[in-house]
């Protein structure tokens, strides 16, 4: 069932990547309502929610962005947010495939921040033991841009790109402009003045489920596409795992229901924000 939480209605959604989008209608689903995709004769994407069995629908806005189309339940009171890095035309743009998974995407976003995973879930990729140390880093909800970052991040990684096989401490940021997509900045091995950028974008499905596409920015030209989809989506599909065996699926925002260390910075400015937004899509504080 379609949700009423109006925060959740009101963003922008990624729900289909552009290049595999034709004219042949394609139904999925956002925030519990079915909706139906295609392309008219002059090539724009057209969504449509579908309102009921009798084929009735109304018409969304559409939008194609960073490589996928974006979609609206609601009105939201700005546009899709800038990746500045997308305007720079020497860089590879790399979208690596939608994965499923049976849990809130606020879960997902959640785990994408969190470091101190690093060496025990992608052991000798993005972390390894002993360096399981989260340094102290800066969490924060700028209320110029509302968004959430975490800046200031460094942490040991054996591989620091998809170019590199030796290991180094690396300095990372993170990026939240939105409840359901997060990113990551890091400093590019081939041109040490730039950082590369990645996304995360998560269409929420129902609840507990989702579907979730990384989409990078980079200053490579060495690696093939192989190479770096190979790199991403092993670290992506470890997560997988991770995410689907937390208990409960939906994320907690209620102060004590679990516990933050120093480490989980990051984690508790997300919830701030989404406490002080009134979102209750994919929490427990919905049910």
């Amino acid at each position: 069932m379609k949700t009423t939480d109006r925060a959740a209605l009101d963003e922008w959604y990624a729900v289909a990547t552009a290049a595999e989008l034709g004219q042949a209608p394609v139904v999925t689903r956002l925030l519990g309502q079915d909706i139906e995709l295609c392309r008219d004769e002059a090539g724009a994407p057209v969504v449509r929610e579908i309102l009921d069995d009798g084929g009735r629908s109304r018409a969304l806005p559409a939008q194609e962005r960073y490589g996928c189309v974006w979609t609206t339940l609601g009105r939201p009171n700005k546009d899709i947010f800038d990746i500045a890095e997308s305007h720079e035309a020497d860089r590879r743009f790399v979208p690596c495939g939608w994965v499923r998974m049976r849990a809130s995407g606020l879960r997902v976003v959640e785990n994408f921040l969190d470091m101190a995973h690093f060496p025990f879930v992608h052991t000798d990729i993005l972390g390894s033991e002993p360096h399981t140390e989260v340094p102290r880093y800066l969490s924060e909800i700028r209320r110029d841009v509302d968004e959430v970052w975490a800046t200031n991040c460094t942490f040991f990684q054996p591989r620091i790109a998809a170019t590199e096989s030796s290991g180094d401490f690396v300095h990372l940021t993170y990026r939240v402009p939105s409840p359901f997509v997060v990113m990551l900045y890091r400093v590019c091995p081939s041109a040490p003045d730039r950082l590369d950028a990645i996304a995360l974008f998560i269409q929420p499905i129902e609840e507990d489920l989702c579907r979730a596409q990384p989409v990078m920015y980079l200053v490579d030209a060495t690696s093939t596409d192989t190479a770096l989809l190979n790199f991403e989506q092993v670290i992506f599909l470890q997560d997988r795992i991770i995410v689907e065996n937390q208990r409960p699926l939906l994320l907690p925002l209620e102060p004590r229901l679990e516990i933050p260390t120093r480490a989980d910075g990051s984690s508790v400015a997300y919830r701030r924000w989404l406490k002080e937004k009134g979102l209750r899509f994919g929490t427990t504080g919905a049910h």
